[in-house]
């Protein structure tokens, strides 16, 4: 298993996913920190196929920069959250980014009302979960939303805090953030406090400390996944796989919103 990082809580339930279900069927579970870098993972995967592994599960950093990999590894893959743009792959475990971002627009759009001013934090540049989500928000927001500003903040919490900070400077009169994970809204949230602002501020992945921010209102609300269940379809697929049966080319892994309303309740 290569993840793209281990740094970030989502990625950390995607792999106990993993290991919960390999220890029930006494599956072996080699896992690989790329900790963001994609010259890392790559060879982090050459090591594997070196190790004549059965079945790979990636999570790539970028989703083109994996794709020598792929090629690589070809007898059997599974990519996990974020696709490959090339080789062959067995299945594609993730939720739907696109619906996830039309979700959250939605919701800001019901909250804050038309043409509010709203800022987007997004992901790693080449991320497939960085392009989805930005296609789901942007295309619901269009003509419903006025987006002053769009920064990479690489899916990393310090990012997050300090692009934000640099966006309100410029953009004091914001009342929403978007971010691409809870992560980077996760530092929104240290730097709309320390501005004394009230920001309307909505993630996406449903991590422990966001669901934790959104109940205490400090995030509005979090396009939640479930990545315990992600890494537990991934490996079942792998299972299925060497059982013969035939595995969908996309697995989708549950999505729900999660507002501060639902989250107290």
């Amino acid at each position: 298993m290569s993840l793209s990082t281990l740094s970030n809580p989502f990625f950390v339930s995607v792999r106990n996913g993993i290991q919960d279900l390999a220890k029930k069927n006494k599956t072996n579970v080699q896992v690989s920190d790329a900790q963001n870098d994609t010259a890392k993972q790559n060879n982090n995967i050459e090591d594997m196929i070196q190790k004549k592994v059965d079945i790979l599960i990636i999570n790539p950093v970028d989703s083109s920069a994996i794709t020598p990999a792929v090629k690589d590894a070809n007898d059997a893959g599974i990519t996990v959250d974020r696709s490959s743009d090339g080789g062959k792959v067995l299945t594609l475990v993730a939720s739907n980014s696109k619906k996830g971002g039309e979700m959250a627009a939605k919701y800001m759009i019901e909250k804050l009302g038309k043409n509010a001013k709203i800022a987007e934090l997004q992901g790693i540049p080449g991320a497939s979960a960085t392009r989805e989500r930005g296609k789901g928000f942007d295309g619901a927001a269009k003509g419903q939303l006025d987006i002053v500003s769009k920064q990479t903040a690489g899916f990393d919490r310090a990012k997050g805090l300090t692009v934000t900070e640099n966006i309100l400077q410029g953009n004091g009169d914001i009342v929403g953030i978007f971010s691409q994970n809870d992560e980077m809204a996760l530092g929104a949230v240290q730097a709309v406090k320390a501005a004394g602002k009230k920001i309307t501020i909505v993630g996406f992945d449903g991590e422990a400390d966001g669901i934790k921010a959104v109940k205490a209102g400090d995030m509005a609300a979090t396009v939640a996944q479930k990545p315990e269940e992600m890494g537990r379809l991934a490996l079942q697929a792998a299972y299925d796989h060497f059982d013969g049966k035939t595995i969908k080319k996309n697995i989708e892994s549950p999505l729900s919103l999660v507002t501060t309303e639902d989250a107290n309740k």
